[in-house]
Parts: C-alpha cells; sequence; structure tokens
C-alpha cells in the first residue's frame, strides 16, 4: 500500500499499514481484506462505513465517517483520476502479437512498415499503405490500398481500414470497427435510388480511441474527421462528411447523421440522434436518447425528443406528469364555463 500511497501523493502512512499487500480492485460492496475500493460520492457513504477493503481512495471534498479498523482512507483530490493511476499500474498487460509479420499475413510488397511494427495472423495490408513504428495490428485486421496509419497505434482483431484513409499516432481501434464505408448517399432518378459515388476519405486525428463496432463512413467528397484525443464508444454511426473535434465524448449507440460539425469537448449521451447539418457549439451537452434538429449554442445542455435546453425539458416534463391530477380540475373549469350564465 505504500507504493500507492507514494504515487498519489498521499498522507504518509504508518509502517504497518504501508506493508499491506494490495492484491485487487473492488467495489466498496464487493471488497474483501486485500482489495482497494473507491468512494468517489457522497452516495455510496453507507457501503464505506461497512466495507471489508483493506484501503479506499476517498475525494477529499467527501466527509467520512471513521471507517472500520480494518479500512484505510486514502484522501486524494479526484478519486476517479487517482483510481486510473492505479489501474495503469497493475493492469495485465493485453495480449499482443510479436513484433514482426505473421506466415499467414498478407503484406503488399510496395507496403511500408516502420520499427517493431507487429502484424498479427491473417492481416492483409494493402498496396501502398504505411504502418508507423511501434503500430500493431492485432489478427483478421483489414488495411486496404494507399492507407496511411501513424505510430504507436493498437488496432484489434477484425477491423476493417477501408481504402485512402489516414491515421494519425497513438489511435485505439477496438474489434470489429468499420472505417471508410460508402457514406449512405442516394437519390431517386425516377425508377430507383441511384447510388452517389463516395469519393472522399476519413481522417482519424491522434490519440483518439474507437470502441468495438463503431461505423465512421468515408465523405462523399473531402473529409470525415475525428478531431484528436476524442473518444468514441461501441455501436456509434458516424456519417458522411461527419467533423467531430477535438477532444469530443460519444458515447454507446449514438447516430451522427450527415455533415453534422461537432465543436471541441462536445459530449453526447448514449443512444442521441443528431439531425444531418446540425452544427454543435464548443463544450454542448447532449443528454442521452435525446433526438437534436437545431443547432445547439456552445456550452448547452440539451435533452429530450425534439431536444430543447435541458432545464425547460424538465420542468415540461414535470408538468406533463401533474397532468393526470390537473384533468379533474380542467374538466369541471370546462363544465362551469358551458354552463349559461345567469341574466
Amino acid at each position: 500500500m505504500g507504493q500507492i500511497s507514494e504515487l498519489l501523493q498521499c498522507a504518509p502512512l504508518q509502517p504497518a499499514q504501508a506493508a499491506i499487500a494490495i492484491t485487487g480492485v473492488a467495489a466498496l460492496d464487493e471488497a474483501g481484506p486485500g482489495d482497494l475500493s473507491i468512494l468517489s460520492s457522497p452516495r455510496y457513504l453507507k457501503q464505506f462505513a461497512s466495507t471489508a477493503a483493506a484501503a479506499v481512495l476517498v475525494d477529499r471534498a467527501i466527509k467520512v465517517p471513521t471507517p472500520a479498523d480494518r479500512t484505510i482512507p486514502l484522501l486524494v483530490d479526484n478519486a476517479e483520476m487517482a483510481m486510473a493511476r492505479v489501474l495503469q499500474l497493475i493492469a495485465p498487460p493485453v495480449p499482443q502479437p510479436p513484433a514482426g509479420v505473421d506466415p499467414t499475413a498478407r503484406v503488399d510488397p510496395t507496403a511500408r512498415l516502420g520499427d517493431a511494427v507487429a502484424v498479427g495472423p491473417f492481416c492483409v495490408v494493402g498496396a501502398r499503405s504505411s504502418l508507423g513504428s511501434g503500430t500493431i495490428l492485432h489478427a483478421g485486421v483489414f488495411i486496404g490500398d494507399d492507407v496511411a496509419i501513424g505510430r504507436d497505434c493498437r488496432i484489434f482483431p477484425h477491423v476493417v481500414v477501408r481504402e485512402r484513409i489516414t491515421i494519425g499516432d497513438r489511435v485505439i481501434i477496438h474489434a470489429n470497427s468499420v472505417l471508410g464505408t460508402d457514406g449512405f448517399g442516394y437519390r431517386w432518378d425516377g425508377a430507383r435510388h441511384a447510388k452517389i459515388p463516395q469519393i472522399g476519405t476519413v481522417i482519424v486525428e491522434d490519440d483518439v480511441e474507437i470502441g468495438s463496432c463503431a461505423c465512421i463512413d468515408r465523405a462523399k467528397f473531402g473529409a470525415t474527421r475525428v478531431g484528436r484525443g476524442s473518444k468514441i464508444d461501441n455501436l456509434v454511426q458516424i456519417a458522411h462528411n461527419v467533423t467531430v473535434g477535438p477532444h469530443c465524448v460519444i458515447t454507446a449507440l449514438v447516430g451522427v447523421a450527415g455533415t453534422v460539425k461537432l465543436g471541441a469537448g462536445v459530449a453526447i449521451g448514449g443512444g442521441a440522434s443528431i439531425r444531418d447539418g446540425v452544427q454543435l457549439g464548443d463544450g454542448a451537452l447532449v443528454a442521452g436518447c435525446a433526438g437534436v434538429a437545431t443547432d445547439v449554442a456552445p456550452k448547452t445542455a440539451v435533452s429530450g425528443i425534439p431536444a430543447i435546453a435541458h432545464r425547460q425539458n424538465l420542468r415540461e416534463l414535470n408538468a406533463l406528469g401533474r397532468l393526470t391530477e390537473l384533468l379533474p380540475q380542467i374538466n369541471q373549469l370546462l363544465d362551469t364555463l358551458k354552463q349559461p350564465k345567469e341574466k
């Protein structure tokens, strides 16, 4: 425990406390005598009081009761960030193929591989594509022709990166995601839905992470772009010609329609839908399951279908919830209004 306390710059521990071995990490109500746990919200004070954890990372702003003798509180400024640092320290390494090209992989002779690149079993790397130093392709990854991938990227099994895509440095793409599918472009010609050629590209900037089964479509022309440091969850659809600004967070099951523009630091909750052509300003917040049909100003929170200012939506929902109570009074008032007035 002493190593963890020192890493997080906590108050000094007694020698006996520092010598306690931390063998795992667990939730407060599941932790055992060798576990480290976390208290980041006052909602979990009851669990904190009864936890069997050896130590608990506690937000300094939370007033905690005196824990049982078996539990040591480690006060930190931000318990979630502190736990992230601890997990980096103790996380087991992710299995990965060794440097070099697996005998079952197919790498085009014109492809360029940097130092310490690993190309796993049954991967395909197309003509004129390049992989930067330290990049790892796990089993079954397909890289099309004329793709440029930067340094120290991690691309997990069965990812598909279609032709003419550019990916920056330190990008992580999780299993079964697809970059560069044709944008969903059709026009009715009087007899059928005629396909419009999608000749653009996808550009993924540095330090982006893309979850599993996400789809990022190529642009009609120009580029679909994901800005540096942005994080995209599982099962997200990014349509053609979308611009995702830097450091955005897009959570699971979000659908972003064509030509949408997200500013810097936008956060979109799970299951939300963004209509084509909408612009979300810097720092905008979209609640889960919202349906955004109009532009959202910077640093504005919206929710509901159609999405409106979050506080307004809460007021309207509250009023709607009271409607059944008000209906008898409204009907009584209507009956009164219908009665003939005395002359």
